[in-house]
C-alpha cells in the first residue's frame, strides 16, 4: 500500500495540477471573475488610503486649514464602507465556492468510486479513500478559494503600492524596491523550513489519530490481553513526540515572525533616514514621508503571504494529483459504450430496454487470473448451469472460493473465454441489469446505520410493507423484527451493532430475497451464526433457492449433500467437481475436506 501510494504521489501534473481541477470551476467561473475583481478593488482602496494622511499633512495640517477636511473625511468614509461591504461579499463568495468545488469533487469521486470494480477496493484500504474523498478535496476547495484571494489581494496591493510609490518620488521608492529582494529570499528561507516541520506534525498527529482510533475500535482485544498498560505507554510516547515537534514548529515560527518584522523595520528605518534628508532639504513634504512609512510596514504581510500560498500550492499539488489519479481511474470491469447506450449506466439506467433473467450460466472455456496476480486460477474451465440448479463450492480458507462467484456477478471479467447468461455473453448486457437479478448474502453481514425497513429497501427500494414482511417470513427473520421495540422502524445502529450476528445474517438474507432475485448467491451464510440460527437459514435457504439459480460456498459441508454440483477449490483452482456422492466415491481431495470435518462417518455419507 505505501509503495502505491509512493508511486502515485511521483506521477506530477504540469502547472501545478490545476488543470486538472479545471472541470470543477468552469461553470463557476463568473463567480471567479467577480472575486478577482472584488480582490483587485479591494486591495487598490487599501493601497491609496495612505494618501488621505498624506493630503491632511501636507494641506490641512502645514496649511493650517480645516476648508477641505470635510471633503477628505466624507471621501474617507465613502471608500471604508465600499471596503466593508466588498470584504463582505469577497468573504462569502470565497466560503460559497470552497463548498461547492468541495461538494462537486466529492460527489464525482464518490459516484466514479461505485464504477470501479472490486480490483481497486482490493488494491486500495479504506483508510486510503476516504482521504481521498474527503481530506484532499477539502484542501483543494480551500486552495480554489481562501488561498486565491489572498493572492490575488496580496499581488494586486504589492502591484498598487509600488506604482503610487514611483509616483510619488522615484527615487525613495527604488530603495524600498531594492530591499523587497531580500525581504523574500529570507522569507523563502523559513517558509521552506516550516514546511518541513508542519509537515512532519501533520503526520505525526495522523499518527496520534490513528492510535486513538485503534484504542477505541480494539478495546474489548485490549481489555481481554491486559494491554492497557502498553497502549498507555505507546500513546504517550506518541503525544511527547509530538509535542517536541510542535514547540520546535512554535519556535521557528516565532523566529520568523520575529524576523520579518525586523526586516518591515530596517526598511521602515531606511525610509525614515533618507526620507528625512530628503524632507530637510525641502526636496519632499512629510505628509508624503508619511506614506511612504505606511507602503514600508505594510507592504511585508502580503510578500509573506504570497510565498506562503505559493508553498501552499506546491503542498496541495500532491492532493490534486491523488483526486485526479482516482478520477481517471478506469474501472477493469465496464460496460461498452454500445451496452451503455442500449441499457444504460449505473446513474442513469434504461430499464425499459431491460431483458427478464431466466437464470441460465455457462462457464465456456474460462482462463482468468487476478488483475493484481500472476498465475491463471481457472484454466479452460467450462461448466453448465441450467436455470434453477444449485452450485456449492468448497475449499479450505483462502483457497479462492469466490473466483466463480466473482465471475458470474461481473465483480471481475474473465481473462479469457466467456461466461454466458441466458445464452448471452455477460458483457452484452449492462452490470446493473445483472447486479439487479442477484441476491448475495455475505459471510458477514453489513447493515447500514438507520432503521430495519430502511436496511430491507435497499434491495427494492418500492416495496411495500406487505413485501417486506413476506421476504422476512420467507427466511423466518419476522419474529426477530416483531421483537423489536418499534419493529420495521427500529434503529440497528452502526454497521448493525445493535443486532446479534445471527439478527443481521437473517435480515440481510431478507434484504437479497425481496428484490426477487433470479441468482442467489450465499457466501458461507451460515459460518459465523449459532446453531440454532443455522438451522433456521438452512430451512430457509431450501425455500428461497427454489426456482433460482444459486451459487452456495460452503464451509459447513453438511449444508451443500444435496446441491446439483459441488465444485471443490484447492489453492485458487477447481480440483475435482460432481455431486456429493459421486466426490465422496471418488475418495479425493473433496472426500478428505468432509473426513476432517466430520469424524461420525460410515461409507462416506454423513451420519
Amino acid at each position: 500500500m505505501e509503495e502505491q501510494t509512493k508511486k502515485e504521489e511521483k506521477v506530477k501534473l504540469p502547472f501545478f495540477g490545476i488543470p486538472a481541477i479545471m472541470p470543477f470551476l468552469k461553470k463557476y467561473r463568473t463567480r471567479i471573475i467577480v472575486m478577482i475583481l472584488l480582490g483587485v478593488l479591494s486591495s487598490g482602496i487599501d493601497s491609496v488610503f495612505p494618501l488621505f494622511n498624506k493630503y491632511v499633512i501636507n494641506v490641512n495640517v502645514a496649511q493650517k486649514t480645516l476648508a477641505t477636511l470635510g471633503y477628505v473625511i466624507a471621501l474617507y468614509m465613502l471608500l471604508l464602507i465600499s471596503k466593508v461591504v466588498i470584504d463582505y461579499i469577497t468573504t462569502f463568495l470565497c466560503s460559497r465556492l470552497e463548498l461547492w468545488v468541495n461538494r462537486d469533487m466529492r460527489n464525482a469521486s464518490f459516484n466514479h468510486l461505485q464504477t470501479l470494480s472490486f480490483s481497486y477496493f482490493n488494491q486500495n484500504n479504506v483508510g486510503y479513500i476516504h482521504a481521498r474523498v474527503m481530506s484532499d478535496s477539502g484542501k483543494i476547495g480551500e486552495l480554489v478559494s481562501w488561498f486565491m484571494m489572498e493572492f490575488v489581494w496580496s499581488f494586486s496591493y504589492i502591484i498598487g503600492v509600488i506604482v503610487v510609490m514611483f509616483i510619488t518620488n522615484v527615487k525613495l521608492a527604488l530603495l524600498v524596491v531594492a530591499l523587497i529582494p531580500v525581504a523574500v529570499a529570507v522569507i523563502i528561507l523559513f517558509e521552506k523550513k516550516l514546511t518541513v516541520l508542519n509537515r512532519k506534525v501533520r503526520e505525526l498527529n495522523s499518527k496520534i489519530t490513528g492510535d486513538f482510533n485503534e484504542g477505541i475500535t480494539g478495546v474489548r482485544q485490549i481489555k481481554t490481553l491486559a494491554a492497557e498498560d502498553k497502549m498507555n505507554t505507546d500513546f504517550k510516547k506518541d503525544t511527547d513526540v509530538m509535542r517536541r515537534a510542535s514547540v520546535r514548529t512554535a519556535h521557528h515560527s516565532a523566529m520568523f515572525s520575529s524576523i520579518v518584522t525586523l526586516i518591515g523595520s530596517l526598511i521602515l528605518s531606511l525610509v525614515l533616514w533618507r526620507g528625512g534628508y530628503m524632507t530637510v532639504d525641502g526636496v519632499m513634504l512629510v505628509g508624503t514621508l508619511s506614506v511612504f512609512m505606511s507602503y514600508a510596514l505594510g507592504i511585508m504581510d502580503p510578500i509573506q503571504t504570497i510565498i506562503s500560498d505559493f508553498a501552499a500550492l506546491v503542498q496541495v499539488q500532491v492532493n490534486i494529483e491523488r483526486v485526479h489519479k482516482l478520477l481517471s481511474t478506469e474501472s477493469d470491469v465496464a460496460d461498452t459504450q454500445e451496452v451503455v447506450e442500449k441499457y444504460g449506466d449505473t446513474f442513469n439506467p434504461k430499464k425499459e430496454n431491460w431483458e427478464d433473467l431466466n437464470g441460465d450460466i455457462e462457464f465456456k472455456d474460462v482462463s482468468f487470473k487476478y488483475p493484481d496476480g500472476d498465475e491463471m486460477v481457472l484454466e479452460h474451465f467450462n461448466l453448465k448451469v441450467p436455470q434453477g440448479s444449485s452450485v456449492a463450492i468448497v475449499g479450505e480458507t483462502g483457497a479462492g472460493k469466490s473466483t466463480l462467484v466473482n465471475l458470474v456477478c461481473r465483480f471481475f471479467e474473465p481473462t479469457m473465454g466467456q461466461v454466458l447468461i441466458d445464452g448471452r455473453d455477460a458483457r452484452e448486457r449492462s452490470q446493473l441489469w445483472l447486479h439487479s437479478h442477484i441476491g448475495y448474502v455475505l459471510q458477514t453481514p453489513h447493515l447500514f446505520t438507520g432503521t430495519v425497513k430502511e436496511n430491507l429497501c435497499y434491495g427494492k427500494t418500492d416495496a411495500t410493507d406487505e413485501e417486506i414482511w413476506r421476504a422476512l417470513e420467507l427466511v423466518s427473520a419476522d419474529e426477530i423484527v416483531k421483537r423489536m421495540d418499534k419493529g420495521l422502524d427500529s434503529e440497528v445502529g452502526e454497521g448493525g451493532g445493535m443486532l446479534s450476528t445471527g439478527e443481521r445474517q437473517l435480515i440481510s438474507f431478507a434484504r437479497a430475497i425481496l428484490a426477487d432475485p433470479r441468482i442467489l448467491v450465499l457466501d458461507e451464510a451460515t459460518s459465523s451464526v449459532d446453531t440454532v440460527t443455522e438451522r433456521t437459514i438452512q430451512n430457509a435457504i431450501g425455500t428461497v433457492t427454489a426456482g433460482r439459480t444459486s451459487f452456495v460456498i460452503a464451509h459447513r459441508l453438511s449444508t451443500i449433500t444435496d446441491s446439483d454440483v459441488i465444485l471443490a477449490v484447492r489453492d485458487g483452482k477447481i480440483v475435482e467437481q460432481g455431486t456429493h456422492r459421486e466426490l465422496m466415491d471418488k475418495r479425493g481431495y473433496y472426500h478428505s475436506l468432509v473426513m476432517q470435518q466430520y469424524d461420525h462417518l460410515e461409507d462416506g455419507v454423513l451420519a
